[in-house]
Formats: C-alpha cells, sequence, structure tokens
C-alpha cells in the first residue's frame, strides 16, 4: 500500500543556478500539496528566497516522508549512502547528465511529483557495498558505495599486484590497473567503461571488473551479494594505491592491506514515476536501437 507523504524533504547539488532554481520551483509547489518542506542548507542558500525550514542533511534523513534529489547521478549518490541508513524513500530530479538515477526531467517534474504525492509511483530497493581495510589486525578506513569501490594505483600508469579471495577461497590474483567492485546501480557507470556487464537493478549480485590488466585471460566475474570479498595487496607493490568509493569518497591503502567488502545491511529505497521502464532508461541513455 502506498504511503502518505506530509514531510517531505529536498537536498541538491550546492552552488549550482540551475538546481537552485528547480528546486524553488520545487519548494514552491510542495508547500502547497503537503504539511511540511525541508530544505537542506547548502542548496537553500542559493534559492531565492531562501526558505525558513533549513535543515542539515541528516534532519531530513530523520524527520521525512519523502527526499527528492535536485542534481545528477553524483548527487543521488552523495545523498544515496546517506539516506540507506533512514528508511525513507528517495525521488531523483536530473539536472545533471546521463540521469540513471535521477529520473524525472524538470520539464515534467511538477506533473510527476504530484502524481508521486498522490501515490503513483513504482518503488524498489537499490543495495550498497561495505568496504573495510584491515592493516596488521588493526580495523582502519571504512566507508560504503552504491555504485562502486575502485582499487587504483594513486599514480599514472603504475601497476598493481593483488590477490582477490572469494568466500575466503582464492580466486585470481593480478597485475593490472585496479579493479572495480562494483553493484547492478554501478555496472553502468565506471564498471560499464571498463568492459563490465550491465546487471538488471533486481539482481542479488555484484561484478568484479578488472581494470587493464596485463593477460589477455582476465575476465570480468559476477558472484553473489553475500559473498564474502577480500583485496589483499601485495607486498611487492612500490607505492601506495587508492579506494575509492562512488569515484566521491577516497582514502589510501598499503602493500599488505586486506581490504574486505561486504553487502551493507540497509538498502536505498527508491522511487519512480508509473511509468518507469529501465530497458526505456538504457535505451534513451546508451543510444540503443528503439525499433526495427
Amino acid at each position: 500500500m502506498n504511503r502518505k507523504f506530509t514531510t517531505v524533504g529536498i537536498m541538491g547539488k550546492p552552488n549550482n543556478p540551475a538546481v537552485a532554481e528547480t528546486a524553488e520551483i520545487l519548494y514552491e509547489f510542495l508547500s502547497s500539496k503537503v504539511e511540511n518542506v525541508l530544505v537542506e542548507h547548502y542548496i537553500a542558500v542559493g534559492m531565492n528566497p531562501i526558505p525558513c525550514d533549513t535543515v542539515t542533511r541528516e534532519q531530513i534523513g530523520e524527520q521525512s516522508d519523502l527526499v527528492i534529489v535536485v542534481g545528477g547521478d553524483g548527487s543521488m549518490l552523495n545523498a544515496g549512502r546517506l539516506l540507506a541508513n533512514y528508511d525513507v524513500p528517495v525521488l531523483g530530479i536530473n539536472r545533471g547528465y546521463l540521469g540513471f538515477l535521477t529520473d524525472i526531467s524538470p520539464t515534467e517534474m511538477v506533473q510527476r511529483v504530484a502524481d508521486v504525492i498522490n501515490g503513483n509511483y513504482i518503488e524498489e530497493k537499490r543495495f550498497l557495498l561495505f568496504a573495510k581495510v584491515n592493516r596488521d589486525t588493526q580495523e582502519g578506513a571504512q566507508s560504503e558505495a552504491l555504485n562502486d569501490i575502485v582499487l587504483y594505483p594513486g599514480e599514472i600508469s603504475k601497476m598493481l599486484e593483488f590477490e582477490v579471495y572469494i568466500d575466503d577461497q582464492f580466486a585470481f590474483s593480478q597485475r593490472s590497473d585496479g579493479i572495480i567492485v562494483s553493484t547492478p546501480t554501478g555496472s553502468t557507470a565506471y564498471a560499464l567503461s571498463g568492459g563490465g556487464p550491465i546487471m538488471h537493478p533486481k539482481l542479488d549480485a555484484v561484478v568484479l571488473v578488472p581494470m587493464n590488466a596485463h593477460t589477455l585471460s582476465s575476465r570480468p566475474i559476477v558472484v553473489d551479494i553475500d559473498s564474502h570479498i577480500d583485496i589483499l595487496i601485495a607486498d611487492s607493490n612500490k607505492y601506495h594505491p587508492q579506494i575509492s568509493c562512488d569515484g566521491q569518497l577516497t582514502f589510501p591503502v598499503k602493500p599488505g592491506d586486506k581490504i574486505s567488502i561486504r553487502k551493507k545491511k540497509r538498502q536505498l529505497w527508491l522511487l519512480h514515476p508509473a511509468d518507469y521502464d529501465y530497458y526505456r532508461v538504457l535505451r534513451s541513455k546508451l543510444g540503443w536501437g528503439s525499433k526495427l
């Protein structure tokens, strides 16, 4: 049963005039449709006039029945890592480029949001990954990702050596530019550019995509999402590589470190317009043929 939305939060990309303009229209519209409209501080400062109810990102997660993110997929990734912790549904308005996650265009925003407020929408859950560094029996840096976790050299044209274990079983060793560990959500992002497969969002799976491996036999491998994935950085590496989460959060690792990647317990709750069609999104964003 579709729920009733009484408090709606607005988040988005800060310091962006196009996002602020769309947020202004959205705020005015929502103010006449729901009891409370909360706006994140960072997006509110660019709006004219500045809304009265400006709050932190955490307060939006705690108090909202629905959160609308205005921006591109990067904005949704940033918001999604936080909002997954609050079990609140999230809707995206696209003011970016491709818009795989923010699938409502500004020109149809008012009608689409009205439909969602009235209970006409499709909902789905997207899982996230959790990465943790283990160093000399000590736990180090950790982070989460909605799209992907990437191990890369940190310096251009430097090759990495590492080993991959899946469910405590040795899978393979590799010399390459790194590896992408991607969710189905991220399979149309960096992993796709690296030669990985497109995975439907409903799949409970994760794909490991080698990056420019120094062998012709290295290929992407898809494993169950509940698999325990461990990447051991070889002691022979002369450089300190980096871990990137969604291309937004990075931290260094050292030779001898082990990166443990697991499924995050909480999921992101996404809403789409009632006529949402994943394959239509692929046709549109990737330029696939639309007729025989």
